[in-house]
């Protein structure tokens, strides 16, 4: 259902233009990198280390055969990824039956933060995908230790407006 939404497209940022595109399988150890380019995502084992590369490959290669779902990142003039996202459309009986778009593992490189990236990405979410795959509700979660990226989110419009919990199994 994801497939819908016609990419790739250009994404502006106040300074320049990037793309926003499909992840490939030649974006792996670029998508790996953002991952480990992060102190929470590093303490939890992300640390793209070249033992750690079959099980990220089976992953993004499920992901992209995934109707439900997409990587996307967002890339350079030269095709180097910069940041990234997955986005997956879950359809449910809640709220008179509303689809949400749910949107996790962003990453901006640290080299971009603070560069325009991370905002024109939530807002092409919001203004392009959302209602091309029918979504009334955009929603995400975020570690309770990025207090920058919440403070981030609220700019954006949304709302901190319930509690998560997770369950690691072992």
């Amino acid at each position: 259902m994801l497939s819908i939404l016609s990419l790739p497209e250009p994404l502006p940022t106040r300074t320049r233009n990037f793309t926003l595109r499909r992840a490939r399988h030649d974006d792996l150890s670029g998508l790996m990198k953002l991952l480990a380019d992060d102190v929470i995502s590093a303490g939890r084992g992300d640390r793209a280390v070249l033992d750690d590369t079959v099980l990220y490959e089976k992953a993004l290669l499920e992901l992209i055969a995934d109707p439900s779902n997409e990587i996307l990142v967002v890339v350079s003039e030269d095709d180097i990824p910069l940041a990234t996202m997955q986005l997956t459309r879950i359809p449910g009986m809640a709220r008179r039956g509303s689809t949400r778009l749910l949107i996790e593992a962003v990453r901006v490189s640290g080299e971009y933060r603070s560069s325009g990236i991370g905002t024109a990405m939530m807002k092409w979410v919001i203004d392009v995908a959302a209602p091309a795959v029918d979504a009334s509700l955009v929603q995400l979660t975020s570690d309770a230790n990025r207090i920058d990226a919440h403070r981030f989110y609220e700019r954006l419009g949304f709302v901190g407006s319930h509690r998560g919990f997770k369950f690691q199994i072992e």
